[in-house]
């Protein structure tokens, strides 16, 4: 069995698969190339975050952000996840993306449409005021591309107030299902509808706070902005 306590490097842009990451149901579904995880990770807003704190098992959704080979996640001083995380507990953390609902001619069959991505690591607090800083506009950045430069710097208090952790991306793997339903052969003739329904996050028209100042218009990044910090 691979030794979790040193998970290997991606070699010629793929992970090399462990006991931790290795998909086991419908492995045909599975990939572990870097630019497949990558883009999955970089469209993804929502990650969970699994551990054990104090003998009890948690899930907890945060935002997050690739940096280069490492995820980054902020939150609370005083939050039960990024305590634990900053203590070195072992963590997995999943993204997935849905892309669509599958009908079948049988109820057994119905599925979705998905991509995701599970990293399994430990992580590291970024302390360093610099780093800590660089990792805060990150975030934002990924939230909204262009919104760090617009808005008020953090102060000392706030970054006080906030710890940002960093998660290795060293041992991933990412699991997708496209395409239709698979039927057995002897209900491809059943009567009723079979298809998939796309899935996709749309953005709506922004709405202003009702305390904005007269004048103030939504800047382009806001009029346009779509998932994956895309523009049109």
């Amino acid at each position: 069995m691979n030794n979790p306590s040193k998970p290997p490097e991606a070699v010629s842009g793929q992970f090399i698969p462990t006991d931790r990451t290795r998909v086991r149901r419908y492995p045909a579904r599975a990939t572990y190339e870097r630019a497949t995880i990558e883009a999955i990770l970089d469209e993804g807003m929502v990650c969970h975050v699994g551990f054990v704190h104090d003998g009890h098992p948690f899930v907890i959704p945060t935002m997050y952000v690739r940096d280069g080979a490492r995820i980054l996640i902020h939150g609370s001083p005083l939050s039960r996840m990024l305590t634990g995380a900053a203590e070195g507990v072992a963590l997995c953390v999943t993204v997935t993306l849905l892309d669509g609902v599958v009908m079948a001619r049988s109820a057994f069959h119905h599925s979705m449409n998905y991509r995701s991505v599970a990293i399994v690591g430990r992580a590291r607090e970024v302390v360093e005021p610099a780093g800590k800083l660089a990792a805060m506009r990150a975030l934002v950045e990924r939230l909204i591309p262009g919104r760090w430069d617009d808005v008020r710097q953090p102060t000392p208090g706030e970054m006080a107030g906030t710890r940002v952790l960093e998660i290795p991306l060293l041992e991933a793997s990412a699991k997708a299902r496209t395409g239709g339903p698979v039927d057995l052969t002897e209900d491809e003739s059943f009567p009723v509808w079979a298809g998939v329904v796309p899935l996709s996050l749309t953005p709506g028209e922004p709405i202003p706070d009702a305390k904005l100042a007269p004048g103030i218009e939504a800047p382009e990044y806001v009029r346009h902005w779509r998932r994956s910090g895309r523009r049109s």
